[in-house]
This record gives structure tokens, sequence and C-alpha cells, in this order.
């Protein structure tokens, strides 16, 4: 289900919303979409449309109805007694994709503290054990305490304990980045809308063997590799981190703060773009304005428009290397195809200028040149 409030990114197919369904392991039978000038209080889409809503999904035999846009726990409590069935928004939604394909303990740290900040909103009576609970000695006295305010103190502290070992992993990577430092290294940061190809470009940079597919968010945990540059004689620091998304809730972003890091300490930003989606400049918007959240937004990037296999041939570039105004600023953009390996060799050509001209002091001839190898 989505609704049209008249925003110009507006999916009027949901398309996304279906694939993040298909990556969660649903299958969407139906797309439903109206437009409103602004949300229904209580039910955000209105009675009637609520009522079609639920005849086409008895109908199907639908068993789930998820919104593309975020609800509020008030609605989303009222929509599901009108429904009669489970209502979740694409918020909820890529916290389980999250929880799904998180492998290293600080990804699974990181999605369980935004999942519980997720819950702790949504502890409106949705549930028929909320009941007040008797206190007092001998189970008398007053009223005692509310299940929903025990639910909310255990979240609490478990947000807490959650908040504490991510703030020994934060110190542990922060050890990791002075040491690089103290080697003078040169860090390189993959960063783009999900599914646009960022584990495909590491992977063909640095021989690596990076979890790459044709899904929304493959990767979610930072893998960093060495990767030799020749020109230079140096080894550079090459990072994989997750993707962005539409509407990336500000929740997910606060908890993988740490992963995210990779990216805010980066010398330089490779910008992945899925140049065979029609909506690539959205993209392109989205992805810069997570980088400004995060304060990443003024390190210097390179646009790669990755997928040149896939587009049609009336699409392809004259030239694969010009410029592209990026926020008002000439940044370099190169074309290429990190699947068929076409323009990969220009690309090691503009790191390499990047390099020379950021840190000229890492210029050496004297070091040992060999492949690349496990940071």
């Amino acid at each position: 289900m989505g609704v049209d409030f008249g925003l110009p990114h507006f999916d009027a197919e949901l398309q996304e919303l279906g694939l993040l369904a298909q990556t969660a392991g649903l299958n969407p039978v139906a797309r439903v979409t109206c437009k409103r000038r602004a949300p229904d209080a209580a039910l955000f889409i209105g009675s009637g449309k609520a009522d079609e809503i639920k005849m086409l999904a008895q109908q199907l035999g639908a068993q789930e109805i998820l919104f593309d846009q975020s609800l509020s726990p008030a609605q989303q409590r009222n929509l599901e007694r009108h429904l009669e069935l489970p209502v979740n928004d694409r918020t909820l939604l890529i916290l389980e994709i999250f929880g799904q394909r998180a492998r290293s303990h600080e990804g699974k740290l990181q999605v369980e503290l935004a999942r519980l900040q997720y819950l702790s909103t949504r502890l409106v009576r949705r549930w028929s054990h909320l009941e007040r609970q008797s206190g007092g000695i001998g189970m008398r006295g007053g009223p005692g305490e509310t299940q929903i305010e025990l639910d909310r103190r255990m979240i609490g502290d478990n947000i807490k304990r959650i908040k504490e070992r991510l703030s020994k992993v934060k110190r542990q990577r922060t050890t990791q980045r002075r040491q690089r430092d103290r080697r003078d290294a040169f860090n390189i940061s993959l960063v783009g809308y999900t599914n646009a190809g960022k584990s495909t470009v590491f992977n063909t940079l640095v021989k690596a063997r990076t979890y790459a597919a044709d899904q929304l968010f493959a990767t979610l945990d930072t893998t960093t590799r060495q990767l030799y540059l020749g020109d230079v004689g140096r080894m550079v620091s090459l990072s994989d981190t997750v993707g962005f998304i539409r509407d990336l809730p500000h929740g997910l972003i606060d908890a993988f703060q740490a992963t995210l890091q990779e990216a805010v300490d980066a010398d330089l930003l490779l910008h992945v773009v899925d140049f065979s989606n029609d909506n690539y400049l959205n993209q392109i918007t989205e992805v810069q304005h997570v980088l400004k959240d995060i304060g990443a937004h003024d390190i210097p990037q390179i646009l790669i428009f990755n997928k040149l296999d896939t587009v049609a041939p009336d699409r392809r570039p004259p030239v694969l290397q010009d410029s592209y105004e990026l926020d008002g600023t000439p940044t370099p953009r190169i074309f290429l195809s990190a699947q068929s390996g076409e323009g990969v060799a220009g690309l090691r050509e503009l790191l390499t200028q990047a390099v020379i001209a950021q840190r000229p002091s890492l210029v050496a001839t004297d070091f040992p040149p060999g492949h690349e190898a496990a940071f």
C-alpha cells in the first residue's frame, strides 16, 4: 500500500517496496495506491480505502499488509483492528531484512538496537496481555505496575546494554583506524544506493570474494581490504559499506553509526550508481542526503556509473570518463561494468590521480609491489 502525498519521489508502481518484501521472503499478491493531501490521523488512509483493502485481502488470501510509508504506533494499531490482519510499514520491513542479513557480531548488535528502538515506540496496547497487574504484599494493595510499563523498562534495559557493548566495538574500530593513520594510510570507502553493485566493484578491485547478489541489502557488514596501486607504489585501504535506501530509518542511521564511520573517516568516497536503473538520479540524491546526515558529504567523491553492460546501446555514453555536477561541485565520473570489467582500468587510474592529488607524501618508489592482501 502506497499513498501519494504529492512528493516527487513517490513510487507509483511500488517496485522498491515489492523488492523489499521479496528480499524479506514475502510474496506480494496486490499493490494498491491512492492520493491524499495529508495522512488520516486514525487510519493513515481513511476508512473507505481501508475497507477496500480489507475486501481485497480477503479475496486474495493475503496474510499481511505492508505500507510504503512509516506509520505512527496508533495508526498501526487502528489499522490492524480495522483490517483484522498484521500491518507493518517500510521501516519494520527494512529492519527485518537487516536482521536476516547481519553476520558479524557488531552487525547483529546494531540491528538488535534499531529493532528495540523501533519497538519501544510501539507499546500502545496492541496486545491483549498488556493488562494491569496487581501489586502490594500478598497481591494486595495499590494498582501495581502495568505490563506495558514492565515491557518498556525491559526494552530500555536491553537498549542500554547493547549501547554499552557497541561502544566497546566503536573503541576497537577507533584503535584500528589510529593504527592505519600511524601508517599514513589512504582510506577509500564504497558508498551508494542498495543493489548498485558496490560489492561487485569491491570484489573486482581487490580480488575478494565478498557476497554479492542482485538483491537489496546483500551486504550489511563492512569489509576492508588492501588495494595495491602500482603507479604510486602504495597500498590503499578499501572498505565496502552497507547500501543506502530512500527513507532509511533514522534509527538505523544511529544504530549503524559504527559501520558508517568508515565512510565518515574516509579520504575518498567511491559513489557507486546503478546506471541501468531509470530512477538513478533520485537514488544519487538520497545517497547525498544520508552522507549529509552522517557528516560525510564534504569528503571528495568519484562517481561510478556501474552496470554499463546492461544498458541499451542508445544509452551508452560517448566517453567513459567525464565530470558530473554533484551538489554544485564538479565531480569525476566514470562509466564501467564491474561484472564484465569494462572501464575498471580507468577507475584504477582515477584512484591513482586522487591519491597523488590529496596525499602526495604517500607516493613512494621504495614500497615493495605485491598483490592485494587481507587487511
